[in-house]
């Protein structure tokens, strides 16, 4: 159990230097969320209309993930409900397997229905998996998002400044509250 708990130590310092800072400020955190969401419907019209029905909305702009063999992820953002933000969060996760550098991309959660978002928002730490299910958004024919995934009550996207990104997960993330 310490050898996980060094690992993932190991994994947000190498994520903390390659983004090249501590951690950011309140006013930091809500510019670079902005700017993601703007990002975000420039890229998909369908997830804009998502994120419009939806509950609450956690937009993490920058998540990095860095690696020599063993790497980990590392991300601030902030929970937006009703387009205003209303608490601060991190996430994190490691993992095992052959990676080399440091990448970074967007990540933004909607949370579809109240009771969702109020059962995350009760949460100390939520882990994607295990306290709750989050299907990944992909796009179909004409930038529609898949019928039955546009049902499910969380629903994540992962993207970069080229455009929504396939085959990644969410799962094994944990999501954490920050005092800012």
């Amino acid at each position: 159990m310490h050898s996980n708990r060094w690992i993932a130590a190991l994994c947000v310092a190498l994520c903390f230097a390659a983004r090249g800072a501590g951690a950011a400020s309140k006013e930091e955190i809500n510019a670079e969320v902005r700017q993601a969401v703007q990002n975000f419907y420039q890229h998909t019209s369908a997830g804009k209309e998502l994120a419009q029905k939806a509950s609450g909305m956690l937009v993490f702009p920058s998540v990095i993930k860095a690696g020599i063999g063993i790497g980990g992820e590392y991300g601030e953002g902030a929970l937006l409900v009703k387009g205003k933000t209303v608490q601060y969060y991190n996430i994190a996760a490691a993992s095992i397997g052959f990676q080399l550098g440091a990448q970074a991309r967007s990540q933004i959660i909607l949370f579809m229905n109240e009771n969702t978002l109020a059962s995350f928002r009760r949460s100390e730490g939520w882990t994607a998996g295990v306290d709750g299910s989050v299907a990944l958004a992909t796009l179909g024919a004409g930038g529609s998002i898949d019928t039955e995934t546009a049902k499910k009550p969380v629903i994540g996207f992962i993207f970069s400044n080229k455009g929504l990104m396939y085959n990644l997960t969410f799962e094994g993330s944990k999501i954490s509250k920050l005092s800012r």
